[in-house]
């Protein structure tokens, strides 16, 4: 199965909070409402600058699908 790279999340028992599932390498869902990240990755101390890199960039982009997911629930 191919998954898409973005995935929205909603759950009633977070009746406030936007969740966005990263599917890719680094594997993550982020809370928007909060920008709380919960990671599905183990990192080495190794890792650590590379992630936060790709951390940056990837709820740079979580929040960009979002955005655009939502214009389009608009129009």
């Amino acid at each position: 199965m191919t998954l898409p790279k973005f995935i929205l999340g909603d759950n009633t028992e977070y009746p406030n909070a936007i969740f966005v599932i990263h599917t890719e390498f680094p594997r993550f869902i982020i809370n928007l409402e909060d920008d709380e990240v919960e990671w599905f990755e183990d990192f080495d101390v190794e890792d650590q600058k590379e992630l936060e890199n790709e951390t940056e960039n990837a709820i740079k982009l979580a929040t960009a699908f979002y955005d655009n997911e939502v214009a389009k629930y608009e129009d």
